[in-house]
C-alpha cells in the first residue's frame, strides 16, 4: 500500500495510491444531497428482503472500535513528545479504554474486573452510566450518538459482566478474572465479525475465499493502517440502511433514528431494544428488515438534526449523504469506476450509476459507486464485488494482524457461550437464552 497521507494520522493510507483523484466541481456534487436531491429517499424507502435491521448498526459499532482516537504520548530523550497512535483493532477499546488501572471511571468501585452500567427510569441496568448531565462515561463517546449505538455498547458491557460471574463460578483465579473475561468476550466479538457479520454483508463465499486464499488488494508490510477507500468510502454503506422509522419494543410506536433517538442523554425503560425486532433469533418471527443498499437515504439522514452537525449555512452538510461525498472529495478519493478497474471488475455503467440524469457529467464518487453497485449486482441486499472485497479484506485483515486476537493467538478457537443454533451469532450475545 501507498504512504501514509500527509497531515493524515498514522493510521491511515491508501489501498490505491496511484489512482487519480475523482474530478469535478464539489459544490455541484453536493447540490445533489440536499432534500428532494438524487441521494434523497424520502420516508417510503423499499425494505431489504434478507438484511435484519439492526446489522448496519453493528457496522456503526464497529467503525468506531477500529478508528477509535485513543493513543500514547511517549518522550524523547531530548523532552519532545511523540503521539504514537495505536495499531486499529478490533478489540472493544470502547469498553475496556486503558483497563481497570488506567481508567478505573469505566469499572466498578467495590469489584473492578466488572464494567459499570447504567440503570433506567425502571431501575434495571439497561442504560449506559452517565455524569450529572446525562452524558455517557464510556470509553468512545460516540457510542452515545443513537440509541441504537447506546444499547449495542450496554449488551457488551453486560457480556462481560456475565462472563466475570461465569469464570468466577469456575474456580478462576481472582487475579486472573478480568484478563480472561476481556479475551473471551473479544474473541466471541471477532468471532461474530468473521462468521456472521462479514458473511451477511458480502457473502459466506467471498468471506471463505478471503479467509482461504489471503487478500488481492489489503497487503500489510508490518502494523495494519485503514485505507481511506474503505474509511471514507466503502464502509460508509451503512448509511444507506437506515429505515425512516422502527419499533423498539411492543410499546414504542414508529419512532425515527433522528430526532426521537438521539443520543447524550439518559434511555427510559420505555425505549429499551428487543433485539429480535433487529436481528433475526431463532424461535422469534422475523425481525424488521434493513433499508436497501440503492444509493438513497432515509430523509431523516438528509435533514439530520444540528445537535449531531453543529451549526452550518450549507443546506449540504446537514445531510449524512453531503458529510459523505465531502470528506470524499476532500481525501481527494478516486472514482468507483477506477477503483474497479484496478481491481480487475467490469464497473456498472453510467445509465446504472444514474448520476448523468442529475446532470452529473463525471465518474462516480466511490461512496455512491458502491451503493449503487450493490442494487445493481446485488439487489441492494448485501455489497457489490468492489465494496465488499474491499470491506472484507480490511476487516480480515485488521484481525489477522492482531496477535491478541483469536485468528492470530489461537486460530482453532471456537465459540465457548452458548448457541441457539448450529453456530454461534450475534443474536447470542444480544438476546441469550433465558
Amino acid at each position: 500500500m501507498d504512504a501514509p497521507l500527509a497531515g493524515a494520522s498514522g493510521r491511515y493510507e491508501r489501498l490505491f495510491g496511484d489512482l487519480e483523484p475523482l474530478e469535478g466541481d464539489e459544490t455541484r456534487l453536493l447540490e445533489l444531497a440536499v432534500p428532494g436531491g438524487l441521494y434523497d429517499g424520502g420516508t417510503s424507502c423499499a425494505d431489504a428482503r434478507e438484511t435484519a435491521a439492526g446489522w448496519p448498526f453493528l457496522g456503526q459499532f464497529v467503525a468506531h472500535d477500529i478508528t477509535a482516537d485513543r493513543s500514547d504520548l511517549s518522550s524523547r530523550a531530548d523532552g519532545t513528545q511523540l503521539v504514537n497512535f495505536r495499531t486499529p483493532r478490533a478489540n472493544l477499546e470502547c469498553l475496556y479504554g486503558a483497563g481497570p488501572v488506567g481508567n478505573p471511571f469505566l469499572y466498578r468501585r467495590e469489584d473492578p474486573a466488572k464494567l459499570l452500567l447504567g440503570r433506567n427510569d425502571a431501575g434495571k441496568e439497561a442504560d449506559l452510566p452517565r455524569n450529572a448531565e446525562g452524558i455517557a462515561v464510556i470509553g468512545d463517546p460516540r457510542n452515545d450518538s443513537h440509541l441504537f449505538m447506546a444499547q449495542l455498547h450496554v449488551a457488551m458491557l453486560r457480556l462481560h459482566n456475565c462472563l466475570v460471574d461465569h469464570l468466577r463460578a469456575k474456580g478462576v483465579a481472582e487475579r486472573e478474572v478480568f484478563n480472561w473475561a476481556r479475551r473471551e468476550v473479544s474473541w466471541h466479538y471477532q468471532w461474530v465479525l468473521v462468521h456472521d457479520y462479514l458473511p451477511t454483508l458480502v457473502g459466506g463465499e467471498l468471506v471463505d475465499e478471503i479467509l482461504a486464499d489471503g487478500p488481492r488488494f489489503y497487503r500489510v508490510d508490518g502494523s495494519p493502517r485503514i485505507p481511506l477507500e474503505f474509511a471514507d468510502g466503502a464502509f460508509r454503506y451503512g448509511h444507506s440502511q437506515i429505515r425512516n422509522d422502527y419499533v423498539l419494543n411492543d410499546g414504542s410506536g414508529a419512532l425515527q433514528l433522528f430526532p426521537d433517538l438521539l443520543g447524550f442523554r439518559p434511555i427510559p425503560g420505555s425505549r429499551s431494544v428487543d433485539w429480535p425486532l433487529f436481528f433475526d433469533v431463532p424461535g422469534h418471527p422475523p425481525a424488521q428488515r434493513a433499508k436497501r443498499i440503492d444509493g438513497q437515504l432515509a430523509r431523516s439522514l438528509i435533514e439530520l438534526p444540528v445537535a449531531i452537525t453543529g451549526e452550518s449555512e450549507h443546506q449540504a452538510y446537514q445531510s449524512l449523504a453531503g458529510r459523505d461525498l465531502q470528506r470524499g472529495h476532500a481525501y481527494g478519493l478516486p472514482s468507483g469506476e477506477a477503483v474497479a478497474r484496478a481491481m480487475g471488475e467490469e464497473p456498472i455503467g453510467p445509465d446504472e450509476v444514474g448520476l448523468a440524469k442529475a446532470g452529473w457529467d463525471a465518474e462516480t464518487p466511490l461512496w455512491y459507486y458502491v451503493l449503487r453497485e450493490s442494487d445493481v449486482r446485488e439487489d441492494g441486499e448485501r455489497l457489490g464485488p468492489v465494496g465488499g472485497r474491499i470491506v472484507a479484506e480490511v476487516l480480515l485483515g485488521i484481525i489477522d494482524r492482531d496477535p491478541e486476537s483469536y485468528r492470530a493467538a489461537e486460530p482453532e478457537w471456537k465459540p465457548r457461550l452458548p448457541a441457539r443454533a448450529e453456530r454461534f451469532t450475534l443474536a447470542d450475545i444480544l438476546a441469550p437464552e433465558g
